[in-house]
């Protein structure tokens, strides 16, 4: 397994391979962004919160919108930074 690559579990128990593209700072939290491995027109990125445990990292879904708008505003302003802007 690659150490990009992550196995996320839906609510159906179907496992999906998704690639960590960016790790970012927001707020004092750290958060990744995720894309499915086999990419599909209809995907999107998923934004998770990095918090760590015992055993490591862990990924934690993002229910708050404001916290979610806030990484949204970071990673445009990073490719914009970057001239990366895929809009």
């Amino acid at each position: 397994m690659q150490d990009n690559i992550v196995n996320l579990i839906d609510e159906d128990g179907i496992e999906t391979a998704f690639e960590v593209i960016l790790t970012l700072e927001a707020e004092g939290k750290e958060y990744a962004i995720l894309l499915p491995v086999e990419e599909n027109e209809e995907d999107e990125a998923l934004i998770f919160r990095i918090e760590k445990d015992d055993e490591g990292d862990v990924l934690v879904a993002l229910e708050d919108e404001d916290e979610y708008q806030i990484v949204v505003d970071v990673y445009n302003t990073l490719m914009e930074e970057e001239e990366l802007n895929f809009d």
